[in-house]
């Protein structure tokens, strides 16, 4: 199979062009009809000969992806499932949000972290996503929208961004090159549940792009149940390369915690985590999130309101900055890998 185009940066780009004989400028061409222009045929880039022309279509392809299911809720999110050249199944979701069009990308096909409530880890992780294909669940979207263009993304879909780092790397730089995509660093957001031999790495990568960490627990007996990752990356070692990360960049950490009734939503555990982020208070940011109920997941319930509501209260009272995240796409399959595997579960093919 021939790999994207999009799989390439702007410099790698360029160095493959030069090694074809072709001037170096040809390279910056490529990238406007690929990221401005967004034509997803090199027949279509008509300042090129014909003999570059198919000499790119030799090499590459432009869409690795081919549209399969779209799920539209009533809100105006989308849930896309897409099929990869090898037949895989991917998710990604296009959110309205108030400040503008925000995209979920998928950075691998299944994942291997096994957290327990979460639809994505119900298939074990096949394989990585090449850069291009993640790139191209912004760009088909993209070519989706009228008169509308992708000004946000997060990195939250399907798998571990950070278990397939250069790829993800790769996929920042070229959503947000200025004489492409232009999605401003501030405007996108990485998550992770915890690698931090990575969250070191990043720190020093010198993106301005956000950190978002699933943290889910207050501590490690409840966290290690939720999430196995913790069982080898405990909280300790985890808020250590956070506090790396915040003094290297100066930058804030946004901590994702999914509310599960009895679970992790009572007085006491919101006083755990108050007392957790203490010191962080400057640069640190909770998202209390609501639980999409999974089939396979029965024994998780979504926390009542006054519960939420009350720890929403306690952590605002000891300063910790938080926000009740709104949901998005409650009448489709909302939960993150949630419709592919209801697809391949059901063994449906199309």
């Amino acid at each position: 199979m021939k790999p994207s185009i999009y799989n390439l940066t702007k410099k790698a780009l360029i160095k493959w062009v030069v090694a074809q004989k072709e001037k170096k400028f040809r390279a910056l061409q490529i990238w406007e009809w690929l990221y401005r222009k967004r034509v997803t045929d090199f027949n279509e880039m008509t300042n090129l000969s014909n003999d570059f022309v198919n000499c790119l279509n030799a090499h590459f392809v432009i869409n690795p992806l081919k549209k399969l299911i779209i799920q539209e809720s009533f809100d105006g999110t989308k849930k896309y499932l897409f099929k990869l050249l090898d037949h895989q199944l991917i998710e990604t979701v296009l959110m309205r949000q108030k400040y503008g069009l925000s995209v979920c990308v998928t950075t691998q096909v299944g994942c291997k972290m096994g957290c327990s409530f979460c639809a994505s880890g119900l298939l074990n992780k096949k394989r990585d996503l090449s850069t291009g294909e993640i790139v191209a669940q912004v760009m088909q979207i993209q070519h989706s929208l009228v008169n509308e263009r992708v000004s946000h993304v997060v990195v939250m879909g399907i798998g571990e961004p950070f278990d397939n780092y250069e790829n993800v790397l790769n996929f920042l730089h070229i959503i947000n090159d200025d004489r492409g995509l232009a999605i401003g660093a501030r405007h996108i957001t990485v998550s992770t549940s915890g690698l931090a031999a990575k969250i070191y790495d990043f720190a020093t990568d010198d993106l301005q792009v956000n950190l978002a960490i699933s943290l889910h627990a207050p501590n490690n007996e409840i966290r290690s149940c939720l999430m196995r990752i913790n069982r080898l990356i405990p909280i300790e070692k985890l808020m250590k390369a956070i506090d790396f990360y915040t003094k290297t960049t100066n930058r804030r950490v946004s901590f994702e915690y999914l509310l599960l009734s009895k679970v992790n939503d009572q007085v006491h555990h919101a006083k755990r985590l108050a007392n957790l982020l203490k010191n962080k208070k400057k640069l640190a940011y909770v998202n209390l999130i609501l639980y999409n109920p999974i089939n396979e997941h029965d024994q998780y319930v979504r926390s009542n309101k006054e519960d939420v509501l009350r720890f929403y209260d306690l952590l605002k009272k000891n300063k910790i900055n938080c926000v009740i995240r709104q949901k998005f796409g409650r009448d489709i399959d909302a939960a993150c890998g949630q419709l592919r595997a209801k697809q391949a579960f059901s063994g449906g093919k199309r």
